[in-house]
């Protein structure tokens, strides 16, 4: 019972050392308060997985996504939009501000409850792994952050250790797109397969650009017996000209 306290203790240490305050407004005690978070825009429809997106009436693809491995995305936010891109950068990068992700996953529930989209029961949720030398570099991997409080909110089983990076690639924001499809070809690998037959994946991604990344790994995971894979991202680049 020591240790919530003495969490508590360096945590306020923490706060009084280095203040919270919104990236946006310098509200205190938080990095994005909940004011700055309600200008955020959400998309009126579920888009498919192309680089124009067309509008769906449920979470899914187009005709011409059907030979895509994944399923559908789920994106409250739009990556093209500066504030998100700061939010990102801040979350990712120096100043490597972790807690973030839970402002991340915040956003994307409530866009949930707006779409009054409920995730699937009994479905796992895989967070897109990074390679050890990033997570070493950063401290965590971002995609796990937000899929830990996913799942805890909507009391999905979380499976952190079974899709492994195992090549390793360039970041994916300095490529062209026909670069990040090469980047990521045969870039993971699977730990444990078993648990996936006949279960629907969310893997989560902090943000879905070309989406090489998740279609590559929603195809190892169909592949050994998946039945479904959606993604969920914080946030959707649009414009990749």
């Amino acid at each position: 019972m020591l240790f919530p306290k003495i969490d508590k203790i360096l945590e306020s240490i923490i706060d009084v050392i280095f203040p919270k305050n919104c990236l946006f407004c310098q509200k205190e005690k938080t990095f994005l308060c909940d004011d700055c978070q309600s200008t955020f825009d959400f998309p009126q429809d579920f888009l498919c997985l192309c680089q124009k997106p067309k509008a769906l009436i449920k979470i899914g693809k187009c005709i011409s996504c059907q030979e895509k491995f994944l399923d559908g995305l789920l994106a409250p936010l739009s990556f093209d939009e500066l504030r998100v891109q700061k939010l990102i950068h801040a979350f990712k990068y120096e100043p490597f501000i972790k807690e973030l992700g839970k402002s991340l996953a915040e956003v994307i529930i409530k866009y949930f409850y707006w779409k009054n989209y409920q995730p699937f029961k009994k479905s796992l949720i895989i967070p897109i792994p990074a390679d050890q030398k990033r997570i070493k570099w950063r401290g965590y991997n971002p995609s796990e952050i937000i899929a830990k409080e996913l799942a805890q909110k909507f009391n999905l089983v979380l499976v952190s250790d079974l899709l492994l990076k195992t090549k390793k690639t360039k970041p994916q924001a300095k490529l062209s797109l026909k670069e990040r499809q090469e980047n990521l070809k045969n870039a993971f690998a699977l730990k444990k397969a078993k648990i996936l037959q006949g279960k629907l994946i969310y893997l989560i991604d902090d943000v879905y650009t070309s989406g090489s990344t998740m279609e590559e790994a929603a195809k190892i995971l169909k592949r050994e017996g998946a039945k479904k894979v959606f993604g969920i991202v914080a946030a959707r680049a649009f414009n990749l000209e």
